[in-house]
């Protein structure tokens, strides 16, 4: 756009990303992700944040990064929000067949792994990768197993059940890294680990992995099946 002559603008909620990948023109504002504007409902405010991105669109050339030069002060109602505008929680009633499931997933397991990368960031360091997969490749490894696509028990002369668990940990560690990144949350191990069990689509797939497992005879995959998938005391949750 900027080639043929129309100005662009931005926000920008993370500063360090904006300061190295330049863009022509961004505002930088110091409220939590999801909260580009600041405050819900707060109109004022909102349109104060809008009016100075617009107002960028005078320089003639960048790269221009200007910082806001206001905080979002919350309300008390407002603390023990969550930043993110999403709704994990995944009812099985709307879930209407394999792909849906997938679908939500997917959507699910990307916004997660911005919450977890901004973690990464403030803490120097990551524990995901106990596994050898990225992301993209243990979404397309659940798929395939689910579906049925996967022939035998070893991928690549790796068994497949301890493939299987160790992707599982680095969705695990993606998803309660993502959640502590989170303002305002409380995160001790009972609420991270009851959230993630019980309201998210990853705890659904790992179910799925859980029960196909159980249709094989070797005692690996069985005991992945009953054991190393979900821990016992959260498979009340999904008792058919």
């Amino acid at each position: 756009m900027e080639s043929t002559g129309i100005a662009t603008t931005q926000i920008s909620l993370i500063r360090e990303h904006t300061e190295i990948i330049k863009p022509p023109r961004a505002l930088w504002v110091s409220f939590p992700l999801g909260r580009p504007l600041g405050n819900s409902q707060d109109q004022e405010f909102q349109r104060d944040v809008l009016i100075h991105a617009l107002s960028l669109l005078e320089y003639p050339t960048g790269p221009v990064l200007v910082d806001y030069p206001y905080d979002a002060v919350e309300s008390k109602d407002q603390q023990n929000q969550m930043a993110c505008p999403v709704n994990f929680a995944a009812p099985k009633s709307i879930l209407t067949g394999q792909d849906d499931l997938f679908l939500k997933f997917r959507n699910e397991y990307s916004l997660m792994q911005t919450w977890h990368s901004l973690a990464c960031e403030k803490k120097n360091r990551s524990t995901i990768g106990v596994s050898g997969l990225t992301p993209d490749e243990i979404v397309d490894l659940f798929f395939n197993f689910i579906s049925g696509m996967i022939e035998g028990t070893s991928i690549e002369g790796k068994q497949l059940a301890g493939i299987l668990r160790l992707a599982s940990e680095d969705l695990k560690v993606c998803y309660f890294g993502g959640r502590i990144a989170q303002p305002d949350q409380l995160t001790n191990s009972t609420i991270l680990t009851d959230w993630f069990w019980g309201e998210t689509h990853a705890a659904l797939i790992i179910n799925e992995l859980r029960k196909s497992c159980l249709q094989y005879a070797e005692n690996d995959m069985v005991l992945a099946g009953n054991v190393l998938l979900i821990p016992r005391n959260q498979l009340y949750r999904f008792n058919e």
